[in-house]
């Protein structure tokens, strides 16, 4: 099981391919050539390895479809877009065509690693994200997340 960490850019081309940044692809087990791409959350993209895939099927293997309307969202959401897709000779991956479109992925595009998959963003989108991301939002979320109290003033010194 890789982990996925950093950004990298990349271009999709006229056919809805883009070459995987070395970066990426030295993060890969050697002999990768299978992945599996699914809509993500937040308008992005997933990118698994076919054996992380595996082990997100087994969680929703284990969700049941007749418990809530919810449980099957959210199967549906994951599972029904999902697709293999071939690393080629030339190092590109292709993204379906609806899959692109549900990303509102155009010429530029970022790869960002989130540990177990890679997430594939629309680069304006993703670059909205980061702008809204100030530190002073970023110090409450990870607090908020990450627990412990933000340290705020002149050094980190509690006030």
């Amino acid at each position: 099981m890789a982990k996925f960490i950093g950004e990298y850019d990349a271009t999709l081309d006229t056919k809805g391919r883009f070459l995987l940044p070395a970066g990426l692809k030295r993060l890969m087990p050697e002999g990768t050539a299978m992945l599996v791409i699914n809509r993500g959350i937040d308008s992005c993209l997933n990118i698994y390895l076919e054996e992380d895939w595996k082990v997100m099927e087994e969680k929703l293997s284990a969700v049941n479809p007749y418990e809530s309307r919810e449980n099957r969202m959210v199967r549906k959401a994951l599972i029904a877009g999902a697709v293999y897709v071939q690393i080629d000779s030339a190092g590109r991956i292709n993204i379906p065509a609806k899959l692109a479109a549900y990303a509102g992925l155009d010429k530029e595009i970022v790869l960002a690693g989130d540990l177990e998959k890679i997430e594939i963003w629309n680069k304006a989108r993703y670059d909205e994200i980061f702008d809204m991301l100030t530190p002073d939002v970023v110090t409450e979320m990870m607090s908020r997340v990450l627990g412990g109290k933000p340290q705020q003033g002149n050094g980190g010194a509690h006030e």
